[in-house]
């Protein structure tokens, strides 16, 4: 695909992801007692309500990409820690359910969009399969336990609290480390295979 068609076929599924990642988290932190993402209007699933325009072009430049960071306040929950850990793998986890959802959309359209005409079928099919990799790419990404990504909020939940205080003294400097991991390949190292793993899962390959 020309450059124009790769970002026709991989924005849907990219703003989709994105958004549905975002609302899963405020929505579990609506149930747990906390409304700050419905007072702000953020509980929604309005993409607009949710795009960084910087985190979308940083996907489509360097496949790595985020939203504006779903406001939670810890201190309505019952327990706090155990909440935010509930509200951090809400967001990889919806990813990975949508991620399947897609898998069995491609295959419906594998069985039943024979007959139709291939202009028609082959975006559908590149798009599912967009959104079966963004999906995953997201969730697993999410779930890497350096600040400010989910994966630091669940593991800051698990640790006894006074190694999750000394942690939590990594938060300003997490987005640079995490740019120092993508650049030398180490995240992308760590990462890709765990992803290829759970697509072939999903796909069933």
């Amino acid at each position: 695909m020309n450059p124009i068609q790769e970002i026709i076929i991989n924005a849907p599924p990219f703003v989709f992801a994105l958004t549905i990642h975002e609302f899963a988290h405020g929505y579990v932190a609506h149930r747990l007692g906390d409304n700050t993402a419905a007072d702000l209007g953020r509980l929604t699933l309005n993409p607009l309500k949710h795009l960084d325009p910087i985190g979308v072009l940083a996907f489509f430049l360097i496949k790595i990409g985020w939203a504006k960071p779903m406001p939670v306040d810890p201190r309505y929950f019952k327990n706090p820690r155990q909440g935010m850990i509930l509200v951090s793998l809400a967001g990889p986890g919806v990813n990975l359910v949508m991620a399947v959802l897609s898998a069995l959309v491609a295959k419906l359209i594998f069985i039943f969009g024979a007959g139709l005409p291939g202009f028609f079928v082959m975006p559908l099919l590149q798009m599912t399969a967009a959104s079966i990799w963004i999906n995953i790419l997201l969730a697993i990404f999410n779930l890497v336990p350096i600040p400010p990504l989910d994966g630091s909020k669940i593991l800051l939940g698990l640790l006894p609290r006074n190694m999750a205080f000394a942690y939590t003294r990594l938060e300003p400097y997490g987005f640079i480390i995490l740019l120092a991991l993508f650049y030398t390949g180490l995240l992308p190292r760590f990462i890709m295979p765990i992803i290829s793993f759970a697509q072939a899962l999903i796909i069933g390959r």
